[in-house]
């Protein structure tokens, strides 16, 4: 029997006003970075302005550093109302980095990245993470919610 992963991807094709706080801001950074680049615009300082409202500007250099080494095909504009594949991907990986769940974090960053450019990213999302974890930015652990078995029936 052969393993198809997760049947459906955490936040892929969510609608992005109905996503969490914390997942809302690192999607609104990987966003405005890839803008930033595509416009060949200095992203660090679009990033710090995007993070000091939530008190989280140190955190800029560790997600332009992660944002670097991964594609920038799959993401979205800042006016797409879903999440994408790529997206999705990166926001578990930041996720999973910042509850330092590294072999599931290096997983995720499989899913978009080759092993060199995957093993690259490592450190850095797990720095963003715990810059925005200081910033009380807490991601949600959406391998746990995926995990759970479903209630049983009552009756």
């Amino acid at each position: 029997m052969a393993a198809r992963g997760m049947a459906h991807w955490p936040w892929q094709g969510n609608d992005v006003d109905a996503l969490p706080p914390a997942e809302r801001l690192v999607l609104d950074v990987i966003r405005r970075w890839h803008y930033a680049a595509r416009t060949r615009r200095p992203c660090v300082p679009e990033l710090r302005l995007l993070l000091a409202t939530e008190g989280a500007a140190a955190v800029a250099p560790a997600l332009d550093a992660l944002l670097r080494l991964a594609p920038s095909a799959g993401l979205g504009c800042g006016f797409c109302p879903r999440v994408t594949p790529d997206e999705a991907a990166l926001l578990l990986l930041c996720a999973l980095a910042q509850r330092g769940a590294r072999s599931e974090a290096l997983a995720a960053a499989l899913r978009i990245l080759p092993l060199d450019a995957a093993q690259a990213a490592l450190p850095a999302a797990v720095t963003a993470g715990a810059g925005l974890r200081q910033a009380g930015q807490l991601l949600r652990h959406p391998l746990r919610q995926a995990l759970r078995s479903p209630a049983a029936p009552r009756g």
